[in-house]
């Protein structure tokens, strides 16, 4: 067993190294060596306005967002409490008033 890092592009496991860097053979991603501990920290999840979110902050919605599923949109200045970060495209997962569980991406809301 191989113990090269994962491809932090495409997460292929099929990387190898050479000179000094590793290289992905499936998305052609090349990385150093330092790179490659510094992908392994949990990524950095920021708000529309740049500010870092944790566990447990509150944001508001800067924008109205419809909802899937439903015939009512999530209204700007909504307020979300005890927010919880995930990975993904919808990086933002809570519960809100009047909707339930829902996923946000971090590009719609703000810190409060």
């Amino acid at each position: 067993m191989s113990n090269l890092p994962n491809c932090p592009e495409c997460k292929s496991e099929y990387t190898y190294e050479d000179r000094g860097l590793f290289i992905c053979p499936e998305c052609g991603h090349e990385w150093s060596a330092d790179a490659s501990a510094v992908t392994d920290a949990e990524p950095v999840v920021r708000d529309a306005n740049g500010n870092v979110l944790t566990d447990g902050d509150t944001v508001s919605v800067i924008k109205d967002l419809k909802v899937k599923g439903s015939s009512s949109a999530l209204k700007i200045g909504t307020k979300v409490k005890n927010i919880r970060l995930v990975e993904g495209d919808h990086n933002i997962d809570c519960k809100i008033d009047g909707f339930g569980a829902m996923k946000l991406k971090s590009e719609f809301v703000k810190k409060i």
